[in-house]
This record gives structure tokens, sequence and C-alpha cells, in this order.
């Protein structure tokens, strides 16, 4: 092979396009935008994992908890209280700091310590402060701004965030609801196993986003193929041999294709700077992580154009270019079935030996589930073009608009499955994603045990404040029915490190009985819990402590030395109780205490609870519930209820998941825009032609309607069948019950059929535009 000749060849190529006049450089704009919409794609792909990285390294950099609780008061330690709170559905960080010297270390993105009664905020919390609304969070939150966390303290653009300065927080638990730290940062992280079906389903994620992605390149290149085929012809008449005249179509797509890289890194210039000012699922981020790997980038900044090149030599190779013109043999050879089936058969051999596997069983080989995956999408691609084929040689007589379509297909089955062929593929991706996820996902969540029926909030005091008080507080708070007062404590045999030990839960009859169900009650009974839904065996082991008389010892020493231990003998009578199945308590045991029965010492030793039914019917019920909890106790807890919860990495990528299908769904719908537009430029002398004859507009745009129906239809079929199929085999895979969810299955479909619709209606006016007699004029 000559070098020089080839690159002569490919030169000539791209001035061919540079310099073909208006038809060159219209060919060449839609090539670029086409190609442009790719890249602009796989640039923000690579930059994926560097905003996960990016957003671990500011969490693990502002980290403030520890799992020392003897740190001792010095000139470097600061005291830092969690006050995170919700508005609404957002999440709100919050902490109180009271440095305890003068060498205190200052979180990330903050210059001062603000002083009591000051905050440093992030500019989207102080945007929403100032908001119309926000009253009741600026009552939540009544500290005075005099900063602004800078980017390095915030894991996003829309992070809702404060630090607020406080005084005497030391009392306050040390180690329970105030952490002493002398640095920020986790200095001794624990790396987390990794769990090998997510790690498949982030490998599938990929693979399935990103297929799509390269098809529709793969297509963009070979945008007005026809006319430049035509064209060529006049190279073979001054004398280039067939293969030169591949070259130099080469280069012209070559052109097209580095274009095109610029316009995608401009696009995506673009979206860099609109990402860091918009906010997607509760996901927000900063321009500056969405920097892709140099590596990656020079990846697709070669594979780009070297697929360009490789593409159009490969279809060159069905037509041939003589001096007078371009024959692509008036009756093609039929498409060949055996070798489009052994690409999915390829797939499905390589994922064979990883079935059942599962979670305990090993890890995943990544190269074989990548290429397994791939070559299954890939395979819809290579059958495709033969379904479509095969489907409209069988049809035959109808309407005019029928005729023309049906006609055309036949002549151009393999241009109208092109068109096709990638939203075909995203489609067979999604629907084997949603399979997988949907049959995953009761192993990444787990039942709370609680019942939102029963209570709707929760709070957590932290000690400080009398229980009595805030229900009191709480009963009178806007939107809140009821309130149910519970402290909760524990109980040991032994004073220090006991072997075992039991929850003691105390409250006034009224409370308890929303624990458990008692034959009487009355102040100063104690009762032992009998749990017929909880472990046997257990509720046998904690018998000892529970027995009449017994010597237990309350808030027994648990390897720190608080000395808060305190004696109690359990009174002659101990009354049995039965939990209910409903109970306010996700597992409720141990010993139920009404607080007369209680040495009056120990009532400081306990947690209060507060649990709260609201009444839905008031507006921002929630919300007065949390302003009310700031105000009594800002240190207390207070969460919603909720039947299940769900892992938190498995979230995550599920959430990646839905933006990175809204990405391949929009770079669907523009570049078949732009492949419509493509194809009826090339048809406009037909279509003016038809039009002059006598052919109604309406008939046309039937046609081009039904064009596109037919192949999408196949298309989608096609597509729901591979889904299906890998689907079942990445569910064996996992270990995991093949069960289909059809209503995904079908609104999947549907929004690829949806996607088509609209650039079939979007692409209309250009088409009325091109249905015009001067379409006919020449030069």
């Amino acid at each position: 092979m000559n070098v020089r000749q080839w690159c002569r060849d490919l030169g000539m190529g791209a001035r061919f396009a540079l310099t073909g006049g208006r038809e060159g450089w219209v060919r060449m704009l839609l090539t670029a935008v086409g190609v442009g919409l790719g890249v602009a794609l796989l640039l923000l792909t690579t930059a994926l994992p560097h905003i996960l990285t990016a957003r671990d390294r500011v969490e693990d950099a502002r980290q403030d908890f520890s799992a020392s609780y003897d740190t001792a008061k010095a000139e470097n330690s600061l005291l830092v209280a969690v006050t995170d709170t919700q508005w609404h559905d957002k999440n709100i960080r919050g902490r109180l700091l009271e440095p305890e010297g003068s060498r205190a270390p200052l979180p990330p993105g903050v210059g001062r310590f603000p002083a009591k009664g000051e905050m440093v905020a992030s500019p989207a919390l102080k945007r929403l402060l100032s908001s119309d609304g926000a009253e009741l969070l600026r009552e939540r939150i009544p500290y005075r701004i005099t900063g602004t966390i800078g980017d390095d303290g915030l894991i996003g653009s829309r992070e809702l965030a404060y630090y607020a300065g406080a005084e005497d927080l030391a009392p306050h638990s040390v180690g329970a609801r105030v952490t002493r730290l002398t640095a920020f940062g986790n200095p001794n992280p624990s790396p987390e196993r990794a769990d090998p079906v997510l790690i498949l389903m982030t490998l599938v994620v990929f693979v399935a986003l990103l297929t799509p992605v390269a098809v529709f390149i793969a297509a963009a290149v070979r945008f007005g193929g026809e006319r430049r085929d035509r064209r060529l012809a006049a190279l073979r008449l001054v004398g280039s041999d067939s293969r030169t005249t591949r070259r130099i179509a080469a280069g012209e797509a070559l052109a097209g294709s580095l274009l095109g890289l610029a316009v995608g890194a401009v696009l995506f210039l673009i979206g860099r700077q609109v990402a860091g000012s918009v906010e997607v699922m509760g996901e927000s981020f900063f321009p500056n992580y969405l920097d892709p790997s140099p590596t990656l980038v020079a990846l697709v900044a070669v594979a780009v154009p070297s697929a360009a090149v490789l593409v159009t030599l490969l279809a060159m190779r069905g037509v041939v270019v003589e001096p007078l013109g371009v024959v692509r043999t008036a009756k093609p050879p039929r498409r060949r079935l055996w070798w489009r089936l052994l690409v999915p058969l390829a797939g499905l051999a390589m994922l064979y030996p990883m079935i059942g596997k599962g979670r305990r069983n090993g890890d995943f080989n990544q190269y074989l589930v990548t290429g397994g995956v791939l070559l299954l999408l890939v395979g819809v691609t290579a059958l495709l073009p033969w379904l479509v084929e095969a489907f409209v040689a069988r049809l035959g007589g109808g309407g005019v608009s029928w005729q023309l379509a049906v006609r055309r297909l036949q002549l151009s089955s393999g241009t109208a499955a092109r068109m096709v062929n990638g939203i075909a593929v995203a489609v067979a991706g999604a629907i084997a994603l949603q399979m997988l996820f949907a049959g995953v996902e009761g192993q990444y969540t787990r039942d709370t045990g609680q019942d939102p029926r029963r209570a709707q909030m929760e709070v957590d005091l932290s000690g400080h404040t009398p229980l009595g008080a805030a229900r009191a507080e709480f009963a009178g708070a806007k939107g809140v029915r009821t309130s149910v007062a519970l402290s909760t404590g524990q109980v040991g045999g032994k004073r220090r490190e006991p072997d075992l030990t039991a929850t003691v839960t105390v409250g006034d009859c009224a409370a308890l009985r929303e624990v458990a169900r008692m034959p009487s009650c009355r102040d100063g009974d104690v009762f032992a819990v009998d749990n017929p839904y909880s472990d046997s065996e257990y509720q046998k082991e904690l018998r000892p402590l529970m027995r009449p008389g017994a010597r237990v010892w309350i808030d027994p020493t648990q390897g720190e030395a608080r000395g808060r231990e305190i004696a109690w003998t359990l009174p002659a009578t101990v009354r049995e109780a039965t939990a209910r199945k409903d109970s306010l308590q996700g597992d409720p045991s141990g010993l139920l205490v009404t607080p007369s029965a209680l040495p009056a010492k120990a009532l400081s030793t306990v947690n209060g609870h507060i649990y709260l039914r609201l009444d839905e019917a008031v507006p921002d019920a929630q919300e007065h519930v949390r302003t009310t909890t700031a105000r009594i106790d800002p240190l207390a807890y207070s969460w919603t209820w909720a039947a299940t919860e769900q892992s938190n990495r498995y979230a995550s990528l599920r959430t990646g998941l839905f933006l990175g299908a809204v990405c391949v769904l929009a770079l669907i719908g523009a570049s078949l825009l732009v492949s419509q537009l493509e194809q009826l430029r090339e048809r406009r002398k037909l279509l003016s032609s038809l039009l002059a004859f006598g052919t109604r507009r309406r008939t046309l745009g039937l046609s081009v309607l039904w064009q596109t129906a037919v192949p999408i239809t196949l298309g989608l079929l096609l597509a729901a069948t591979v889904g299906l199929t890998l689907g079942t085999v990445l569910l064996k895979l996992t270990a995991t019950p093949v069960s289909v969810d059809w209503a995904s299955v079908l609104s999947l479909t549907g929004a690829g059929a949806a996607v088509v619709l609209a650039v079939t209606l979007l692409s209309l006016p250009p088409l009325v535009r091109m249905m015009r007699p001067e379409g006919l004029r020449t030069e």
C-alpha cells in the first residue's frame, strides 16, 4: 500500500468537499452536524468518570465525621454539629461550627469561621432564602449570611449548604450529636467492596448508551452518498481507477468528519457551560467537572475520522462508478442472513460462560460482558437491513402514496434501514436495561420497618430538650394531627461491657399502646415485650434481663468510660405485653416502662423520639414540622417515614441511566431530523417532477410518512425481540428470576416511535418547500 498515494487521494477528496460549491458545502455541513452531535455525546460520556471522581473528592475533603470519640480539646480542635434539613424534595446540608482554638481547621470553601448568629451559604441556598415563599425556611435557618461557600466546598453548582457559627456545643454529648475534629477529610478511607452486579449494570449502561451514538456517526458520514457517487463518475472519465475513486470519496467523508469533530467540540463546550446552571433529578455539576480524560478525547479524535474512512470504503464496495455514470445494479443481490445471525449469536456465546454467577459466585469478566452486549446490539444493525429488504420485497399494490413509498423502499432499503438503525439499537438497549434494573431492584431495596400509615414523620431529640415540652410544641404545630412521645435506652446485666443488652422504651400508657398490646396499664407498670414477629432465640436470651427483681444497669458502658451507668432493680411484678405488628417501633423488644417506674436520674440517659401524624390537607405540613424542630432543638433530627429505601449506589446508577437516556433520545431526534432532511434534499428533483406531473402534495407527504413508518415498525419489532433476549440473558447472569414488565417494554417502544413521528412532522415544512416546479431547474 502506497501511503503517499493514499494521502494524496484523501487530500483531493477533502478539497472536493471544501471547493465543491453549494452542493458540496451543504453535504459536508450535514455530515458535520450529524457527526458533531455524536461527538458531543461521546465527549460527555468520556467526562462522566471525572464527574464522579470530582464529586467524591469534594465529599471526602469535607467529611466531618470521626470514628474516635476521645479527641481532646486543643488549639487545633473544632466542634461540628450536623443540622441537615430538607426543603420540599431538596436536601440542605447544614453544619454548626465552634472553633476551640486559633488553629482550628476550616472547612473546604470557607475563608473564615462565621460568628454566632452568622453563616456562610452556598450561592443556591442564598438565592433560595431570598426567594418568595421561603418564609418557613428563613425561620428554620435564621442566621445572617456573611459569606459564600467556594466551589471547592460544594459537590454541585445547585447544592444547598451552609456553615453557621455556634457556641456551647460541647455539652451536647460529643460523639453522638457533636463531633470534635482536628482536620476535615477521611484520612483512612476504607475501600468499599465492589458489587459484581453493579459493575455489570454499569458496563451495560455504558455500552447500551454509546452503541447508538456510534451507529449514528457511521450513518452521518454517508450523508449525500448518492449525489457524491454520481459526481465521482467524472473522475473515472478523466482516468481515475476505481480504487482511487473510493479513496477520494473517503477523503470527502474525512473532511466532513473532521469538521464534525470541531462542531462536536463546540457543542460540548456549550453544553459544559449549560451544565453548570441546570439541575436534573436533584443532581448538579460545575463546568470544570466535565473535563474528559485526555486519553479518551484522543481516542475519539482518532476513532471518528478513521471510522468515516472505513465506513465509506466499505459502502463504496457495493457501488460501481463508471465513466458514464453510477451503477448500483438495478436488482442488487439479496442480502444473506447467515452471517448476520452470527453477530448476535457470537454475543450470546460470550455471555454464556457467566450465566448464574450472580453476586456470590465471583466477578464478571468485563471484556466478555462488554463484547457480548455490544455484539447483541450491533446485531440489530446487521439484521435490520435484511429484515426491511425481505419485508418490502413482498409488499404489493395500494394507494398512490403507498406505492410511491414501497417502490422507494424496494430501490433503497439499505438507506431506510440506516435511518432507523440507531433508534432500534437504543430501544433494544433500553428494554434490556429496564428488565435488568426491574429484576434486581428488590436486591437493592430494603424494608425500613416503618409504616407511613401509622406516622408520617419522626423527630429524634438531642437529649437536652424536655420530651414533654417538645411534644406540646409539636402538638400545636400547624399540620400536626397527633403526636406520640417515647424515649429509648439500653439496659445490661453488667455495668461495663455487658454481653447482652435490651431496649428500654419509656412512655405513658397511651404511648406504650402504640408499641404493644397490654391488658391494662397505669403509671408505675413495667412490661416485658413478647414479639411474635421477631427472632424467638434472641427473645429467649433477653429473658434473664427482664425477670422480676433482676438487677440491671441503665446505659452500661460500651467501650468508653463515661461513668453514666445507673443501677436499677426491676419491680417484683413485670407484666407481659405483645408487640403490635404495626408498632411505631420497627422491631419492638425488651422492656416497656412507664415514667414513674424508672429511676429519676435515668431519664437523662434515654433518647426522646416524637412520632407525628400529619394532616395532609394542610399545605407544607412537613415544612412546618421541620421548622418547629429547628426552633425547639437545632440538633434534633427529623425525617419522613418511608416503607422502603434503596441503595445509594443503585439509585445513582439509575439516575445516570436516566440522564444518559435523555441525552441519547435528544441525539436520536436531532440526528434523525438531519438524516431526513438530507434524504429529502437528495430527492428534491424527483419530488418536483412528480408534482409537475400532477401528483398531489398530500400524496407526496403521505409517501414520505410511509417510507418512515414501515422501517421504523420493523426496527422497533426487532429491537423489542433483541432487547427481551438481552434482558433475559442479563437476568440469568445475575441469577435473578426472569420477568418482563410489558408496560415498560411498550412504553419504551412507544417512546422510540414518538421520536420518529415528531421528526417526520418537523420534516414536513421543508418537504412542502421542496415540492415546487422550480426544483427542476438545473445548471
